[in-house]
Protein backbone atom coordinates (compact mmCIF):
# COMPACT_ATOMS: atom_id res chain seq x y z
CA UNK A 1 0.00 0.00 0.00
CA UNK A 2 1.77 2.95 -1.07
CA UNK A 3 1.95 6.07 1.73
CA UNK A 4 -0.72 8.49 1.99
CA UNK A 5 0.79 12.05 3.27
CA UNK A 6 -0.57 15.39 4.56
CA UNK A 7 -1.00 17.80 1.27
CA UNK A 8 -3.15 20.43 3.36
CA UNK A 9 -4.10 21.39 6.52
CA UNK A 10 -7.41 24.03 6.37
CA UNK A 11 -9.13 25.39 9.58
CA UNK A 12 -12.89 25.90 9.90
CA UNK A 13 -14.52 28.87 11.41
CA UNK A 14 -18.49 28.48 12.47
CA UNK A 15 -21.04 29.80 14.67
CA UNK A 16 -24.10 28.42 13.89
CA UNK A 17 -25.44 28.42 17.58
CA UNK A 18 -24.05 30.27 20.19
CA UNK A 19 -20.70 29.07 20.51
CA UNK A 20 -17.67 29.57 18.07
CA UNK A 21 -16.63 26.65 16.58
CA UNK A 22 -13.24 25.64 15.08
CA UNK A 23 -12.56 22.29 13.32
CA UNK A 24 -9.88 21.21 11.29
CA UNK A 25 -9.50 19.33 7.57
CA UNK A 26 -7.00 17.22 6.45
CA UNK A 27 -6.35 16.50 2.96
CA UNK A 28 -4.66 13.91 1.91
CA UNK A 29 -2.77 13.14 -1.14
CA UNK A 30 -5.39 10.55 -1.88
CA UNK A 31 -7.93 12.01 -4.45
CA UNK A 32 -11.08 12.41 -2.25
CA UNK A 33 -9.94 11.57 1.03
CA UNK A 34 -10.00 14.06 4.16
CA UNK A 35 -10.80 13.81 8.08
CA UNK A 36 -12.20 16.97 10.12
CA UNK A 37 -11.32 17.02 14.02
CA UNK A 38 -12.54 19.29 16.75
CA UNK A 39 -10.27 22.63 17.30
CA UNK A 40 -12.98 24.14 19.35
CA UNK A 41 -11.04 26.77 22.27
CA UNK A 42 -14.42 28.84 22.26
CA UNK A 43 -13.31 32.01 24.25
CA UNK A 44 -10.31 32.16 22.07
CA UNK A 45 -10.94 30.55 18.81
CA UNK A 46 -8.60 32.92 16.95
CA UNK A 47 -5.02 31.97 18.63
CA UNK A 48 -6.37 28.11 17.67
CA UNK A 49 -6.83 28.98 14.37
CA UNK A 50 -3.11 31.47 14.34
CA UNK A 51 -1.39 28.30 16.18
CA UNK A 52 -3.05 25.69 13.13
CA UNK A 53 -2.38 28.18 9.83
CA UNK A 54 1.04 29.41 11.39
CA UNK A 55 2.13 26.55 13.18
CA UNK A 56 1.33 22.93 12.77
CA UNK A 57 0.68 22.97 8.71
CA UNK A 58 4.03 23.73 8.30
CA UNK A 59 5.28 20.78 10.62
CA UNK A 60 2.62 18.84 9.25
CA UNK A 61 2.84 19.19 5.28
CA UNK A 62 3.81 15.89 3.99
CA UNK A 63 3.84 13.73 6.92
CA UNK A 64 2.49 10.19 6.58
CA UNK A 65 -1.59 10.37 7.72
CA UNK A 66 -1.09 6.75 9.63
CA UNK A 67 1.70 7.68 11.88
CA UNK A 68 -0.51 9.30 14.17
CA UNK A 69 1.11 8.60 17.40
CA UNK A 70 4.32 9.72 16.40
CA UNK A 71 2.41 13.14 14.99
CA UNK A 72 0.52 13.63 18.27
CA UNK A 73 3.80 13.44 20.27
CA UNK A 74 5.61 14.76 17.99
CA UNK A 75 3.14 17.71 17.85
CA UNK A 76 2.89 17.96 21.46
CA UNK A 77 6.52 18.74 22.10
CA UNK A 78 7.33 20.40 18.98
CA UNK A 79 6.99 23.94 20.39
CA UNK A 80 9.46 22.99 23.33
CA UNK A 81 6.73 24.56 25.61
CA UNK A 82 3.81 22.59 26.14
CA UNK A 83 0.62 21.59 27.69
CA UNK A 84 -1.38 24.93 26.98
CA UNK A 85 -4.91 25.23 25.94
CA UNK A 86 -4.53 26.65 22.36
CA UNK A 87 -1.74 24.00 21.75
CA UNK A 88 -3.67 21.14 23.20
CA UNK A 89 -7.02 21.96 20.98
CA UNK A 90 -5.19 22.92 17.53
CA UNK A 91 -3.12 18.83 18.14
CA UNK A 92 -6.55 17.98 19.18
CA UNK A 93 -8.14 18.51 15.21
CA UNK A 94 -4.57 17.62 14.22
CA UNK A 95 -5.60 14.09 15.94
CA UNK A 96 -9.38 13.74 15.12
CA UNK A 97 -8.98 14.34 11.70
CA UNK A 98 -6.23 11.57 11.06
CA UNK A 99 -8.53 9.27 12.87
CA UNK A 100 -11.18 9.65 11.13
CA UNK A 101 -8.83 9.58 7.93
CA UNK A 102 -7.66 6.06 9.40
CA UNK A 103 -11.25 5.07 9.49
CA UNK A 104 -12.39 5.61 6.17
CA UNK A 105 -8.88 3.73 4.89
CA UNK A 106 -9.72 1.07 6.42
CA UNK A 107 -13.44 0.98 5.89
CA UNK A 108 -14.36 1.05 9.58
CA UNK A 109 -15.84 3.48 12.46
CA UNK A 110 -13.34 4.83 15.17
CA UNK A 111 -14.42 3.05 17.60
CA UNK A 112 -13.20 -0.67 15.69
CA UNK A 113 -9.98 0.79 14.92
CA UNK A 114 -10.24 1.54 19.13
CA UNK A 115 -10.87 -2.20 19.81
CA UNK A 116 -14.82 -2.19 19.09
CA UNK A 117 -17.74 -1.74 21.22
CA UNK A 118 -18.21 -2.84 24.50
CA UNK A 119 -22.18 -1.45 24.08
CA UNK A 120 -24.61 -0.31 21.22
CA UNK A 121 -25.09 3.17 22.32
CA UNK A 122 -24.06 5.82 24.71
CA UNK A 123 -26.01 6.79 27.98
CA UNK A 124 -26.41 10.76 28.41
CA UNK A 125 -27.15 13.31 30.60
CA UNK A 126 -29.31 16.74 29.74
CA UNK A 127 -29.43 19.92 31.87
CA UNK A 128 -32.58 20.76 33.98
CA UNK A 129 -32.32 23.96 35.44
CA UNK A 130 -35.01 26.93 36.50
CA UNK A 131 -35.33 29.69 39.15
CA UNK A 132 -37.34 27.82 41.36
CA UNK A 133 -37.42 23.97 42.71
CA UNK A 134 -40.87 23.95 40.86
CA UNK A 135 -39.49 25.17 37.59
CA UNK A 136 -36.87 22.50 38.42
CA UNK A 137 -38.57 19.81 38.95
CA UNK A 138 -41.14 20.08 35.91
CA UNK A 139 -37.90 20.48 33.93
CA UNK A 140 -36.42 17.09 34.88
CA UNK A 141 -40.18 15.10 34.36
CA UNK A 142 -39.84 16.93 30.97
CA UNK A 143 -36.51 14.96 29.78
CA UNK A 144 -37.55 11.77 31.98
CA UNK A 145 -40.47 11.63 29.87
CA UNK A 146 -38.36 12.04 26.54
CA UNK A 147 -36.32 8.89 28.26
CA UNK A 148 -33.00 10.49 29.76
CA UNK A 149 -32.35 8.82 32.93
CA UNK A 150 -29.64 10.49 33.97
CA UNK A 151 -29.91 14.29 34.50
CA UNK A 152 -28.00 17.70 36.25
CA UNK A 153 -29.73 19.55 38.01
CA UNK A 154 -28.72 23.80 38.31
CA UNK A 155 -30.84 26.75 40.12
CA UNK A 156 -29.66 29.19 37.83
CA UNK A 157 -26.51 29.60 36.05
CA UNK A 158 -22.60 28.15 37.55
CA UNK A 159 -23.05 29.69 41.15
CA UNK A 160 -26.72 29.74 41.47
CA UNK A 161 -28.78 32.93 41.20
CA UNK A 162 -27.55 36.36 40.97
CA UNK A 163 -27.27 37.78 44.37
CA UNK A 164 -29.94 39.54 46.55
CA UNK A 165 -26.76 41.33 48.35
CA UNK A 166 -26.15 44.79 46.44
CA UNK A 167 -22.19 45.18 45.25
CA UNK A 168 -20.34 48.54 46.55
CA UNK A 169 -20.53 51.80 44.55
CA UNK A 170 -18.91 52.19 41.36
CA UNK A 171 -18.49 48.00 41.37
CA UNK A 172 -17.51 47.10 37.66
CA UNK A 173 -20.20 44.67 35.70
CA UNK A 174 -19.67 41.08 35.79
CA UNK A 175 -21.33 37.85 36.58
CA UNK A 176 -21.71 38.12 40.04
CA UNK A 177 -22.55 35.13 42.72
CA UNK A 178 -23.51 34.78 46.00
CA UNK A 179 -21.22 31.10 47.06
CA UNK A 180 -23.12 30.96 50.46
CA UNK A 181 -26.84 31.21 48.83
CA UNK A 182 -25.64 28.85 46.36
CA UNK A 183 -25.10 26.09 48.64
CA UNK A 184 -28.32 26.73 50.74
CA UNK A 185 -30.60 26.88 47.83
CA UNK A 186 -29.23 23.59 45.96
CA UNK A 187 -29.16 22.00 49.07
CA UNK A 188 -33.13 22.73 49.41
CA UNK A 189 -33.68 22.15 45.70
CA UNK A 190 -32.51 18.57 45.95
CA UNK A 191 -33.83 18.32 48.92
CA UNK A 192 -37.39 18.95 47.04
CA UNK A 193 -36.22 17.16 44.01
CA UNK A 194 -35.74 13.96 45.34
CA UNK A 195 -38.96 14.49 47.57
CA UNK A 196 -41.07 14.94 43.99
CA UNK A 197 -39.27 12.41 42.25
CA UNK A 198 -37.71 9.79 44.42
CA UNK A 199 -34.23 7.99 43.63
CA UNK A 200 -34.82 5.85 40.52
CA UNK A 201 -33.85 9.05 38.68
CA UNK A 202 -29.65 9.63 38.11
CA UNK A 203 -29.18 13.13 39.74
CA UNK A 204 -25.55 15.35 38.41
CA UNK A 205 -24.71 18.54 39.61
CA UNK A 206 -22.23 21.08 38.87
CA UNK A 207 -20.39 23.67 40.82
CA UNK A 208 -17.80 24.82 38.67
CA UNK A 209 -14.93 25.85 41.20
CA UNK A 210 -17.40 28.47 42.63
CA UNK A 211 -16.59 27.31 45.27
CA UNK A 212 -13.89 27.57 48.44
CA UNK A 213 -12.06 24.65 49.06
CA UNK A 214 -13.62 24.22 52.52
CA UNK A 215 -17.05 25.19 51.31
CA UNK A 216 -16.95 22.32 48.61
CA UNK A 217 -15.60 20.08 51.13
CA UNK A 218 -18.83 20.76 53.47
CA UNK A 219 -21.01 20.76 50.22
CA UNK A 220 -19.85 17.54 49.03
CA UNK A 221 -20.67 16.27 52.79
CA UNK A 222 -24.16 17.12 52.85
CA UNK A 223 -25.26 16.47 49.63
CA UNK A 224 -24.25 12.71 50.48
CA UNK A 225 -28.17 11.94 51.43
CA UNK A 226 -28.87 12.92 47.98
CA UNK A 227 -26.77 10.16 46.42
CA UNK A 228 -25.78 12.02 43.25
CA UNK A 229 -24.30 10.19 40.53
CA UNK A 230 -21.78 12.42 40.31
CA UNK A 231 -20.92 16.37 41.93
CA UNK A 232 -18.91 17.41 39.54
CA UNK A 233 -15.79 19.55 39.21
CA UNK A 234 -15.81 20.64 43.28
CA UNK A 235 -12.43 21.93 42.85
CA UNK A 236 -10.58 24.12 40.74
CA UNK A 237 -7.07 22.24 39.44
CA UNK A 238 -5.14 24.76 41.68
CA UNK A 239 -6.31 23.17 44.53
CA UNK A 240 -6.39 19.59 43.89
CA UNK A 241 -4.95 18.33 47.18
CA UNK A 242 -8.66 18.88 48.63
CA UNK A 243 -9.75 16.35 47.17
CA UNK A 244 -7.95 13.42 49.85
CA UNK A 245 -10.36 15.99 52.29
CA UNK A 246 -13.65 15.74 50.66
CA UNK A 247 -12.76 11.29 49.94
CA UNK A 248 -12.15 11.36 53.60
CA UNK A 249 -15.23 12.98 54.93
CA UNK A 250 -17.94 11.69 52.44
CA UNK A 251 -18.79 8.90 49.46
CA UNK A 252 -20.29 10.96 46.95
CA UNK A 253 -18.90 10.34 43.69
CA UNK A 254 -16.90 13.10 41.93
CA UNK A 255 -16.30 13.88 38.25
CA UNK A 256 -13.49 16.37 37.10
CA UNK A 257 -11.42 17.35 34.54
CA UNK A 258 -12.81 19.66 31.96
CA UNK A 259 -10.19 22.43 32.74
CA UNK A 260 -7.15 19.93 32.74
CA UNK A 261 -4.27 20.30 29.89
CA UNK A 262 -1.77 18.58 31.51
CA UNK A 263 -0.84 14.98 33.01
CA UNK A 264 0.50 15.71 36.24
CA UNK A 265 -3.24 17.50 37.05
CA UNK A 266 -5.34 13.91 36.47
CA UNK A 267 -2.53 11.55 37.18
CA UNK A 268 -2.39 12.06 41.01
CA UNK A 269 -6.19 11.66 40.71
CA UNK A 270 -6.50 8.60 38.86
CA UNK A 271 -3.60 6.44 40.76
CA UNK A 272 -5.25 8.42 44.33
CA UNK A 273 -8.78 6.73 43.78
CA UNK A 274 -9.94 10.22 44.95
CA UNK A 275 -12.33 10.87 42.04
CA UNK A 276 -14.71 8.60 40.21
CA UNK A 277 -14.94 10.28 37.08
CA UNK A 278 -12.57 11.65 34.38
CA UNK A 279 -14.28 14.81 32.76
CA UNK A 280 -11.68 15.73 30.23
CA UNK A 281 -12.42 18.00 27.48
CA UNK A 282 -10.97 15.89 24.69
CA UNK A 283 -9.58 18.64 22.33
CA UNK A 284 -8.34 20.33 25.22
CA UNK A 285 -6.37 17.57 26.30
CA UNK A 286 -5.06 17.07 23.03
CA UNK A 287 -7.25 14.80 20.86
CA UNK A 288 -8.74 10.80 21.08
CA UNK A 289 -5.09 9.96 21.15
CA UNK A 290 -4.41 11.45 24.54
CA UNK A 291 -8.22 10.33 25.77
CA UNK A 292 -8.10 6.37 24.88
CA UNK A 293 -4.61 6.39 26.74
CA UNK A 294 -6.01 8.36 29.58
CA UNK A 295 -8.90 5.96 29.47
CA UNK A 296 -7.13 2.92 29.72
CA UNK A 297 -5.17 4.33 33.02
CA UNK A 298 -8.16 5.15 34.43
CA UNK A 299 -9.91 2.11 34.41
CA UNK A 300 -6.61 0.22 36.10
CA UNK A 301 -7.94 2.18 39.21
CA UNK A 302 -11.93 1.94 38.74
CA UNK A 303 -12.55 5.19 37.78
CA UNK A 304 -15.20 5.78 34.95
CA UNK A 305 -15.27 8.46 31.57
CA UNK A 306 -17.80 10.99 31.19
CA UNK A 307 -16.32 13.45 28.77
CA UNK A 308 -16.93 17.17 28.77
CA UNK A 309 -19.55 17.80 26.17
CA UNK A 310 -21.11 21.13 26.11
CA UNK A 311 -21.81 23.66 23.09
CA UNK A 312 -18.42 24.69 22.78
CA UNK A 313 -17.48 20.95 22.17
CA UNK A 314 -18.44 21.01 18.07
CA UNK A 315 -20.29 18.52 16.48
CA UNK A 316 -17.39 16.75 15.43
CA UNK A 317 -15.81 16.72 18.77
CA UNK A 318 -19.21 15.28 20.04
CA UNK A 319 -18.60 12.39 17.16
CA UNK A 320 -15.39 11.23 18.52
CA UNK A 321 -16.49 11.78 22.43
CA UNK A 322 -18.90 9.08 20.70
CA UNK A 323 -16.10 6.41 19.57
CA UNK A 324 -14.66 6.81 23.16
CA UNK A 325 -17.40 5.98 24.43
CA UNK A 326 -18.62 3.07 22.68
CA UNK A 327 -15.20 1.62 22.79
CA UNK A 328 -14.31 2.17 26.10
CA UNK A 329 -15.08 -0.67 29.15
CA UNK A 330 -15.04 1.68 32.02
CA UNK A 331 -17.45 4.37 30.30
CA UNK A 332 -19.36 6.19 32.26
CA UNK A 333 -21.86 8.84 30.82
CA UNK A 334 -21.57 11.16 28.46
CA UNK A 335 -22.86 14.84 28.53
CA UNK A 336 -24.87 15.79 25.44
CA UNK A 337 -26.37 19.28 24.65
CA UNK A 338 -29.20 19.31 22.54
CA UNK A 339 -27.90 20.35 18.72
CA UNK A 340 -30.29 22.99 17.44
CA UNK A 341 -31.23 21.73 13.33
CA UNK A 342 -29.01 24.17 12.22
CA UNK A 343 -26.00 22.55 13.25
CA UNK A 344 -27.49 19.28 11.65
CA UNK A 345 -27.42 21.03 8.28
CA UNK A 346 -23.74 22.13 8.76
CA UNK A 347 -22.84 18.88 10.56
CA UNK A 348 -23.70 15.91 8.86
CA UNK A 349 -23.84 12.87 10.16
CA UNK A 350 -23.75 14.56 13.97
CA UNK A 351 -24.69 11.70 16.24
CA UNK A 352 -28.64 11.15 17.13
CA UNK A 353 -30.29 10.63 20.24
CA UNK A 354 -32.71 8.08 20.78
CA UNK A 355 -34.82 7.57 24.43
CA UNK A 356 -31.57 9.49 26.22
CA UNK A 357 -29.10 7.06 24.50
CA UNK A 358 -26.75 8.25 22.01
CA UNK A 359 -26.09 6.18 18.78
CA UNK A 360 -23.16 6.10 15.77
CA UNK A 361 -24.44 5.97 12.08
CA UNK A 362 -21.50 3.52 11.38
CA UNK A 363 -19.91 5.33 8.63
CA UNK A 364 -16.29 5.07 8.35
CA UNK A 365 -14.33 7.37 10.58
CA UNK A 366 -15.59 9.68 12.55
CA UNK A 367 -19.27 9.47 10.83
CA UNK A 368 -19.43 13.19 10.25
CA UNK A 369 -18.66 15.78 7.91
CA UNK A 370 -18.89 19.59 7.68
CA UNK A 371 -20.97 21.36 5.22
CA UNK A 372 -18.52 24.49 4.36
CA UNK A 373 -20.99 26.19 2.07
CA UNK A 374 -23.36 26.30 5.04
CA UNK A 375 -20.76 26.78 7.65
CA UNK A 376 -19.83 30.12 5.83
CA UNK A 377 -23.11 31.31 6.39
CA UNK A 378 -22.53 31.44 9.97
CA UNK A 379 -19.13 33.84 10.30
CA UNK A 380 -17.92 33.32 14.57
CA UNK A 381 -18.36 36.75 15.92
CA UNK A 382 -15.65 38.44 17.79
CA UNK A 383 -17.31 39.32 21.55
CA UNK A 384 -15.82 39.44 24.97
CA UNK A 385 -17.52 37.25 27.32
CA UNK A 386 -18.66 38.00 30.33
CA UNK A 387 -19.96 34.72 31.84
CA UNK A 388 -16.07 34.15 32.72
CA UNK A 389 -15.89 37.37 34.26
CA UNK A 390 -17.24 36.38 37.83
CA UNK A 391 -17.31 38.35 40.88
CA UNK A 392 -18.25 37.55 44.24
CA UNK A 393 -21.23 40.08 45.68
CA UNK A 394 -18.40 42.70 47.37
CA UNK A 395 -17.01 42.99 43.34
CA UNK A 396 -13.81 40.79 43.88
CA UNK A 397 -13.13 38.72 41.01
CA UNK A 398 -13.69 34.87 41.65
CA UNK A 399 -12.66 31.89 39.12
CA UNK A 400 -15.66 31.00 36.44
Amino acid sequence: MSTVTIQDVQTILTQPAGSRLVIVKIITSEPGLYGVGCATFTQRFRAVHTAIEQHLKPFLIGRDVDRIEEIYRMGAVHSYWRNGPVLNNALSGVDQALWDIKGKRANMPVYQLLGGKCREAAACYAHAEGTTKEEIVDSIRGFMEEGYQYIRVQKGGYGGLSPNRPAPEDSPEGAYYDPRSYVREHLEVFEHVREQLGFEIELCHDIHERLIPIDAVGFAKDMEKFKLFFLEDPLAPEDIEWFRNIRQQCSTPIAMGELFNHPLEWQPLIEGRLIDFIRMHVSQMGGITPAKAVASFAQMYGIRTAWHGPGDTSPVGHAANLHLDLWAPNFGIQEWCRFSEVCYEVFPGLPELRGGYLYPNDQPGLGIDVDEEHAAKYPCQDSVEMWTQTRLPDGSPARP
